[in-house]
């Protein structure tokens, strides 16, 4: 049997798996990483602790098999922008001179000046991106680094990294970047590489010198072989054997949407099922959510990011949209209630986690002649509380909650959790309705990440969107996608899609429960009401 391993860095944690040539996950590892929160939407890490932790648990998983069989190693990270000096040493991103926190996370809101600076260009790159840039991409992480961080950080720099990069790099000492990283996060074109007058009309022309090396000038697509494979040093630190294939990596999201999007319905009864892969969307759902839309022709949605060509499935575009907080979101809303220290309690004598409590703790208040969902007949959430990513594409939109009452009671905190599900489950069905104006025909969702394991949060998705949600074998959708670029980089698949095709297995499927079509439709129309109004809110505070 030959066997892949798959190392996903996600926002807190770091998790490797071992994946057999049909799929199975064999035997997986977790090891938490350090966030810093210097202030407000600043958010922070550290290479040196992220690589320790992909070489802890790499080890613990690796001893498990015969390391000869071992064929490839595949990563993903979080999009994070990673500086390093000219000797590839960490370097500081933060006005306290720390090298050490030389990550500033996907997450962070710092450069909002900076992204209103790009789009008021309206550049040509910008079309790519749904016609506005988030403040999560590099170019204003790089813009404020520049501005702010120029005697720290910026002059001393000498190479500046997507995440998923770096780790390919520690594994290989090639500086080659990945197509996915570059396209979807960093301004490259796929077809005609980098644009030099973009960086020249926001101030960052010295990003162009030396043939872009410090931003990369060797590009590889997803699932290509880095290098010579992986070095003597890299390989005694993660356990492994020298000149293993390494593959060039993806985005987190990309990996989940890798691991899920290609598996074989045949036989299911899925209105997917006689279509091309291009009516399937992958939502990957964890800390944020990404909605991944694939066409064989680059569609251009509003407020969606792409089309970007070969970023996750090779020779199709791909669209992105996405929702900045969604697990972190509920955890928030969860937390922050004065019943939670009796939900925990609760949960912990029935020997359940928070959320299945929860679950079982909405079916046990609502009327009998009512479904969970209606439970939140009058309670309604707006759900950026980080701003909006898709399809608004506005950063600065707030949160926003209508129908609290006087009440701190454990059946309010199920009713509001259940609102704020609710309220992401209508933000995607918000991205899905504009992705198929453009043009995209999309008709079965499939769900991977953390909160694919609340079959809740699955049902209340496919209520509010109307369409059945397939959930893979194997929970674990990420991890499987590393390994499937691994895979494919030892030579033992001819292809990604036939490496997605025979690794990638079904298992359940949930179907929207049509009886609660009208409840939505009108919770829609509530939902869409909420941004009209938070605008209408923030013009007359305009005039004072």
């Amino acid at each position: 049997m030959h066997y892949y391993m798959g190392i996903d860095v996600g926002t807190a944690s770091v998790r490797a798996a071992l994946v057999d040539q049909n799929g199975k996950v064999i035997v997986q590892a977790e090891q938490p990483i350090q966030i810093w929160e210097p202030q407000p939407d600043y958010y922070e890490q550290s290479s040196a602790d992220i690589w320790a932790a992909c070489c802890t648990v790499s080890k613990k998983i690796a001893q498990t098999v015969d390391l000869s069989n071992i064929r490839g190693l595949g990563f993903d990270a979080t999009c994070s922008l990673v500086v390093l000096d000219v000797n590839f040493e960490p370097l500081a991103v933060n006005a306290e001179g720390v090298n050490n926190r030389n990550i500033i996370m996907w997450m962070d809101h710092r450069a909002v000046d900076q992204v209103d600076r790009i789009n008021q260009t309206k550049h040509g790159v910008l079309n790519y991106v749904g016609g506005v840039m988030s403040p999560e991409m590099q170019p204003p992480k790089l813009m404020w680094l520049k501005e702010k961080l120029r005697s720290i950080c910026w002059e001393k720099a000498g190479h500046f990294f997507d995440l998923a990069d770096f780790l390919s790099w520690k594994a290989t000492g090639a500086t080659t970047r990945s197509l996915c990283t570059l396209v979807c996060k960093w301004t490259y074109s796929a077809e005609t590489g980098w644009d030099d007058c973009f960086w020249q009309q926001i101030g960052l022309e010295d990003l162009t010198v030396d043939n872009h090396s410090k931003i990369g000038n060797h590009v590889l697509c997803p699932g290509s072989c880095v290098g010579n494979g992986l070095t003597s040093i890299a390989a005694e630190a993660l356990g492994l054997s020298k000149g293993i294939a390494v593959a060039v990596s993806l985005i987190d999201a990309h990996a989940g949407g890798l691991g899920v999007i290609g598996v074989d319905v045949r036989g299911c009864n899925l209105p997917c099922e006689t279509k091309p892969i291009t009516s399937r969307l992958a939502l990957i759902c964890g800390t944020s959510s990404c909605h991944m839309g694939i066409s064989k022709n680059p569609i251009f949605v509003p407020g969606v990011w792409g089309p970007y060509y070969s970023a996750m499935v090779p020779d199709l575009w791909l669209n992105e949209g996405g929702q900045s907080a969604t697990g972190k979101l509920i955890d928030h809303v969860v937390k922050g209630h004065a019943a939670y220290p009796e939900l925990e309690s609760n949960a912990k004598a029935s020997g359940k986690n928070v959320y299945m409590y929860l679950n079982s703790h909405l079916e046990s208040i609502k009327k009998s002649s009512w479904a969970v969902g209606m439970l939140t007949v009058d309670l309604h959430v707006w759900p950026d509380f980080h701003g909006n990513r898709s399809p608004l594409a506005d950063p600065t939109l707030k949160g926003m909650v209508t129908g609290l009452a006087l009440s701190n009671s454990l059946d309010d905190l199920a009713k509001l959790y259940l609102a704020t599900v609710q309220a992401i489950a209508l933000g995607t069905r918000h991205i899905l309705e504009t992705m198929q104006k453009a043009g995209h025909q999309v008709d079965t969702l499939f769900m991977c990440g953390g909160l694919s394991k609340n079959l809740l949060f699955v049902q209340m998705h496919s209520d509010i969107s109307g369409m059945p949600i397939v959930l893979a074998e194997e929970v674990e959708s990420v991890l499987l996608g590393a390994a499937i670029l691994g895979a494919y980089a030892s030579g033992d698949f001819k292809s990604i899609q036939e490496a997605m095709e025979k690794m990638g297995k079904i298992g359940k499927v949930i179907h929207p429960d049509l009886k609660q079509k009208r409840f939505y439709e009108h919770k829609y129309k509530v939902f869409l009401k909420l941004v009209e109004h938070q605008r209408e809110y923030r013009a007359i505070m305009q005039n004072i």
